[in-house]
Order: C-alpha cells, then sequence, then structure tokens
C-alpha cells in the first residue's frame, strides 16, 4: 500500500499556528475529535470545579462564622451572669476593677484580642469606664452594624471586614456585635474581630489542587481520547487511501486485514469487492481488445473484395448512359453506396486505431486561418448545390501553429459539411482567431439546432438527431466521434453549442506547440445574440476561383 506524507504549512513563526490549526481542523478527523471532546471536557470540568470551589468557600466561611459566633455567645452570656450578679455601690476603682476582668474573661473565652467597645448611652457619668479597641477595629466596624447592635441588645449581630496587614494589604476577617449591661453605667457596645487568614489559605490550597487535578484530568482525557481515536482512525485512513489509489487505477492494492472486528470485516468486504472490479474490468478489457481486433480484422480483410467491387462499380457507372434509365439508376446508387461502404470502413479503422491507442500525429507548422481557407474552397460546390453562403472571419489564426494538418482539415471538413446540410440553405460563419495560447476555429449555421439533450450526445459514435432525416452527403454517423478524437490527440477541444430554432455554433481550439490549454478559447462557444441574419452583413462573402471549387472532393 502506498503511504501520504500531508502537506503543512511550513512558515516558522507564531503567525503560522492559525494557518497549521486550520489544517489540522480540516484534514484530520482524529485532531477535530480530539479538540472538540477536550474541549468540552475542560468547560465541563471548570464548571464543576468552579462549584466546588465556591461550596467549599462558602462552607469554610460559614463554618468559621458560626463558631466565633458561639464563641462570643459563650463569653458574653457568661460575663453578663458575672456582671448581674456584682455589686459596686457606686465605687469607680470596683466599676474599672470588674471591667478590667471582664474584658480579659471574655478575651480568652471568645478567642481574640481584637475588641471594642462602646457605651450606649450619651449620659456623662463619672465612675463609666473609657471606650477601648483593640488597633484599628473601630475603623472596621460600619455605623449600619453599630445601629443594629443599639437597637437589639439581644440578638447578635455581624458582618464581613477587611483586616489590615502590615504590608498594607487586607486580610479577610469578620466582627460580632454584642450588648452588655454593667451595673450602675448602662449598656455597652462590645465588637468582636476575627482574622480569616487560615481559612483563606486553606480556600487557595483547595482551589490550586483542584485546578491542578482538573489540568490533569484534561491531559488525561485528552491522550486516552488521542491513542482510542488513532485505533479507530488509522483503519479509516487507510481505507480512505486506498479507495483513493485504487480509483485512481491501480487495481491490485489491498487493505490490510488483522484480527476478527468490524475493522476486519470492512477490510475484508472491501478486498472481495476490489477483487471483483479487478476481474470485471480485465474482463472487460479483454473483450474491448477482443471487439478491437475484430473489427480492425474485418475491416482489413473487407478491403480487397470492396476494391474489387468499386472498380466494377465505377466501370458500370461510366456505361450508364448506354443502360436503360431503371439500369443506369442503378449503376448510380451502387456506385453511391460503394463510395459510403468505403468512407464507413476508412471510419471504422480510424476509430480502431484510437480505440487501440495507435494514433500518432505527424505536426507541421500550419496556418490554421489559410487551412480554413482551403477547406472552403473544396466544399465550394456542395455549398452552391445547397443555396448556403459560407463566410469567412479571420481576424487571427494566421501565424503557425504545429499540427497535424490532414487530422484537423478533416475535422473543419466534417464541421463544414454538418453545417451545410443541416443549415436550411442560411449563411454560414466560419470564425477563426488565437491569442497567445490557442487558436480556434468555429462553424456557425442558423439552420435547425439542436435540444439540450441532443447536443450531449452529439458526439456519440452512430447517433443522429433525426434519424427519419435522409443525409444528403453520405455520412457514416463516425465524424464528430472521430473529429473530437482528432482534437483530443492535439490536446485540444471541441465544443458544441445549439439551441433549437436558432442553429448551431462548433468550436475547436488547439493549443500552441508545447502549451497547455489551459484559459478560456479564442472564440466563445455561445454565440450570444448573434442570431438575427440581418447581422450577417458584417462579414463578407470569400471569393472562391472557379478552377477550385471544380476541383473540390465530396465530403
Amino acid at each position: 500500500m502506498t503511504s501520504r506524507v500531508a502537506t503543512v504549512p511550513t512558515l516558522t513563526d507564531w503567525r503560522s499556528w492559525p494557518r497549521r490549526v486550520v489544517h489540522s481542523w480540516q484534514r484530520s478527523l482524529r485532531f477535530r475529535t480530539v479538540a472538540v471532546t477536550l474541549g468540552l471536557t475542560a468547560l465541563a470540568i471548570l464548571a464543576a470545579f468552579v462549584a466546588m470551589a465556591l461550596a467549599i468557600q462558602n462552607d469554610l466561611f460559614e463554618s468559621r462564622v458560626q463558631q466565633v459566633q458561639e464563641a462570643v455567645q459563650r463569653a458574653t452570656a457568661s460575663t453578663q451572669r458575672t456582671l448581674d450578679a456584682a455589686q459596686v455601690t457606686g465605687d469607680a476603682v470596683a466599676l474599672q476593677t470588674l471591667w478590667d476582668n471582664s474584658v480579659q474573661a471574655m478575651s480568652r473565652q471568645a478567642g481574640t484580642d481584637l475588641i471594642a467597645a462602646f457605651r450606649v448611652s450619651s449620659v456623662p457619668s463619672a465612675i463609666a469606664p473609657q471606650n477601648i479597641q483593640s488597633g484599628d477595629i473601630a475603623d472596621l466596624v460600619t455605623s449600619e452594624l453599630r445601629d443594629s447592635v443599639r437597637g437589639d441588645g439581644e440578638k447578635l449581630w455581624w458582618q464581613s471586614i477587611g483586616l489590615p496587614t502590615e504590608d498594607g494589604g487586607r486580610l479577610p476577617g469578620v466582627v460580632i456585635g454584642q450588648q452588655l449591661v454593667f451595673p450602675e453605667v448602662g449598656a455597652y457596645e462590645f465588637y468582636f474581630a476575627y482574622d480569616l487568614g487560615s481559612e483563606q489559605q486553606t480556600l487557595q490550597f483547595v482551589q490550586v489542587t483542584l485546578w491542578l487535578v482538573g489540568a490533569g484530568l484534561v491531559l488525561l482525557i485528552g491522550a486516552i481520547s488521542w491513542f482510542v481515536l488513532r485505533s479507530v482512525t488509522v483503519p479509516i485512513a487507510e481505507a480512505a487511501e486506498t479507495s483513493a489509489t485504487l480509483a485512481a487505477g491501480d487495481l491490485g492494492v489491498r487493505l490490510p486485514v488483522r484480527g476478527e472486528d468490524e475493522f476486519a470485516t470492512l477490510g475484508r468486504s472491501f478486498n472481495a469487492m476490489a477483487d471483483s472490479i479487478e476481474a470485471q474490468i480485465k474482463e472487460l478489457a479483454e473483450l474491448s481488445l477482443v471487439q478491437q481486433r475484430f473489427v480492425s480484422d474485418v475491416s482489413h480483410e473487407l478491403r480487397t473484395p470492396l476494391t474489387t467491387i468499386r472498380l466494377a462499380s465505377d466501370m458500370l457507372n461510366d456505361r450508364r448512359e448506354s443502360f436503360d434509365a431503371a439500369t443506369a439508376r442503378a449503376a448510380e446508387l451502387l456506385h453511391a453506396q460503394v463510395q459510403r461502404f468505403e468512407t464507413l470502413l476508412t471510419d471504422l479503422l480510424e476509430i480502431s486505431r484510437y480505440d487501440a491507442g495507435s494514433v500518432q500525429l505527424e505536426y507541421e507548422p500550419t496556418s490554421l486561418a489559410h487551412l480554413a481557407e482551403d477547406v472552403i474552397a473544396s466544399m465550394h460546390q456542395l455549398a452552391e448545390q445547397h443555396g448556403t453562403d459560407v463566410r469567412l472571419v479571420a481576424p487571427g489564426g494566421y501565424s503557425p501553429v504545429d499540427m497535424d494538418p490532414r487530422r484537423v482539415r478533416r475535422v473543419v471538413r466534417n464541421l463544414l459539411g454538418n453545417a451545410i446540410e443541416h443549415g436550411e440553405g442560411r449563411p454560414i460563419v466560419v470564425t477563426v482567431d488565437s491569442d497567445r495560447d490557442a487558436v480556434a476555429i468555429g462553424v456557425r449555421d442558423y439552420g435547425l439546432g439542436m435540444s439540450a439533450a441532443d447536443s450531449e450526445r452529439v458526439f456519440d459514435r452512430f447517433w443522429r438527431a433525426d434519424p427519419s432525416r435522409t443525409r444528403t452527403i453520405g455520412g457514416t454517423g463516425l465524424g464528430l466521434s472521430i473529429a473530437l478524437g482528432d482534437a483530443r490527440l492535439h490536446g485540444g477541444t471541441l465544443a458544441v453549442w445549439s439551441e433549437l430554432g436558432r442553429g448551431t455554433n462548433f468550436v475547436l481550439t488547439l493549443p500552441r506547440r508545447g502549451q497547455d490549454l489551459g484559459g478560456a478559447s479564442p472564440i466563445p462557444v455561445d454565440p450570444g445574440d448573434d442570431a438575427a441574419l440581418e447581422d450577417l452583413g458584417l462579414t463578407q462573402p470569400i471569393t472562391i476561383p472557379e478552377a477550385s471549387a471544380k476541383t473540390g472532393e465530396a465530403p
């Protein structure tokens, strides 16, 4: 089996990557499938991990807030019981000692040194302890939180804050507010701040772990997908490459069969199909070769008796004036049919050479315009018999071009003969033109024309558009098929345009020697809106010398 190497852009800078990705996306089923799998997997993992990270974050935060609330609740409840049992009797020192002991006890029980306290009542008191605060906690407590603590002294209130660090940063934290009532001086607002830095570190560790696990999962799934798809796409690629090789004409190529799975079944079925196709093609090729040999042998064998018959028919035709009318007419018909039979044998031999691939061109520098003039001159008598005016328009095509003049002349004679026969006596325009790459000749008649279906079959062997129509120039039904073969031998084209009621236009295009016929023909196949007969006055009939007209050959 032959192998192919995909062509990939070779640019080395970063700008080539988009082209390479697009190329791989278009040409590689494996790359496309793995890319889609990785993309969808990454999105699914991202959504799952974001949801998990948010859930863990909320759980950590809520657990920590619940924990510090319980700690503050225990500390304030114990302290409030102590304050309710205390007796200070207006003694400022005793009240200050009670204050200090209460603050220390709450700090110890609540587990934080960040405490702030503010007296609720604005009435001055000589024995009331002063407001306290640790650090800048007072600046972190918002007015909304203070209003809530003042408004409801029975409940715990909390708020998320950002605690400043020594390097100017912020750490997540929470502050808890609660009222405590001191004897003889009234209620105080107490605020307890907690640092949630450890929880933040835990959350960061969990998030990093999730991202690393997610990236690892994506890579692992991508690798698994790549290897799994490789086991599927490699047999598919082999089947596609083998099919292309088989379609290109290498009938001996086969798929390798491994194992007993579905791909092995496909390989065996494909190989069986290829064996059948190869056998049938070889059988058809042998039949075609036998047919070609038969046609060639029969044509050659018929030449000898045909020569004898023609000599006899020529003698009878030359003496027909001495016969009676019926015998003379029979001699004329015999002579005409023998000529047609000889032409048919010649065409059959030519067709057999095309089928056998044994046709050789004899190139000569030839002016297509002058060749067209010679063909028109040789068919002048036939055109006069049909009342047809043949006009030549040759803006180009005078410079010599390497071609086989005998074969090209035969093509032009065939096209012009068909135009004369089917032109309904209307003018025929023969156009010759050229460009840098090719020369072309067009034969345009204004007869009945053909339908699109007939135009597609006009080059088929022995096909006639109207079988009931009597031919006046003795064609064999092989002329256009041979003309198409001659055009292809030159590397050119023979195209046809036809429309019912507007006529037909054949265009023969030949490349200049050594050049490819890649562009448009110098003469368009579709003549456009030239069907109006009054426009034909722009061309002039060519002048045919009488001597040339008399020596013109029959088509």
